[in-house]
């Protein structure tokens, strides 16, 4: 078949994992034999078994998905972490197929490619975008790096023997102060990642908000809070304290200075992700997390 060869789908997989490897060969097999182009990364084209049509790219950058009507990404958490960046930066959406535990960025599972791939072909997918938050970090006033996240920016201490000391600041007001392990400022996408692990609520993607949950905190009020989309988080670190870390997405770090002000704010660029199902976010979370739902009768008809 021709009819789609103007189509090109760029393809990112973990090819450490010997089931990324089966899954890619599957996609692109598939791909390719519906007349869809598809564009491989050369350093992980290497690893896979592809036939000549694939298109590779030499460098990652942000023009490598030119063209590209979807982004496919086939892995764990991490991957589609990765798969998130390239997403972000181009505006193509990004599908992901979860080959690792949770994967709740993931919209299918690895024994379901075959509908995947039918999906790509007949554009039967749907896109939604996904919040982010920008990291600003100042120290004596100046700016002193910038980042951003699709589900957390984690401000934690760099060593295990001294608590990192803080003061958090919502919308330019201080709200409390306590050593503590760090603290997660978070998208509602991000709730059920580093955030959850932390003890903060689960919040549906739909809601728009910003969470901060305090980690391992040495103070009476720590409770996880959560904002306003609009409102601006900030955690300060204390002068005297040994220098901390900041994590973005687990994947881009950075060291904070003693005195160093982390602001978190609504990114001003979203993550696009293509949906095939429209399953609830309470199935996904009850199928995830392998809720117990027996018993459930429903609501009287």
């Amino acid at each position: 078949m021709t009819q789609n060869r103007a189509r090109t789908v760029f393809l990112l997989a973990h090819t450490g994992r010997p089931a990324a490897i089966r899954s890619a060969e599957l996609v692109v097999k598939g791909l390719l034999h519906a007349g869809i182009g598809v564009r491989v990364l050369e350093a992980e084209a290497r690893d896979l078994p592809l036939p000549q049509e694939v298109e590779l790219v030499g460098e990652a950058t942000t023009q490598c998905l030119d063209g590209c009507e979807l982004l496919i990404v086939l892995g764990g958490d991490g991957t589609l972490l990765r798969g998130a960046e390239f997403a972000r930066a181009s505006g193509v959406p990004m599908l992901g197929v979860n080959l690792g535990r949770v994967g709740f960025l993931a919209e299918a599972e690895r024994d379901d490619l075959d509908k995947v791939v039918d999906r790509v072909v007949n554009r039967a997918y749907e896109v939604e975008e996904r919040m982010t938050v920008d990291v600003v970090v100042h120290r004596n006033g100046d700016i002193v790096h910038t980042d951003w996240a699709l589900n957390e920016a984690a401000v934690q201490k760099a060593g295990a023997e001294k608590l990192l000391e803080v003061v958090l600041e919502i919308d330019g007001r201080p709200v409390t102060g306590f050593g503590c392990d760090g603290i997660v400022l978070s998208t509602p996408t991000g709730s059920t990642a580093y955030a959850f692990s932390a003890g903060g609520p689960v919040v549906w993607p739909e809601v728009e908000a910003l969470l901060m949950v305090p980690i391992s905190a040495h103070a009476l009020f720590a409770k996880p809070l959560v904002t306003s989309p609009d409102s601006v988080l900030v955690v300060e670190m204390l002068p005297h304290i040994p220098p901390g870390v900041l994590w973005c997405d687990g994947r881009r770090t950075v060291e904070l200075p003693p005195g160093a002000r982390v602001e978190v704010r609504r990114g001003a660029v979203p993550v696009r992700l293509a949906r095939l199902h429209h399953a609830s976010f309470t199935d996904r979370l009850v199928a995830k997390f392998a809720l117990p739902v027996s018993g459930w009768r429903g609501a009287p008809h």
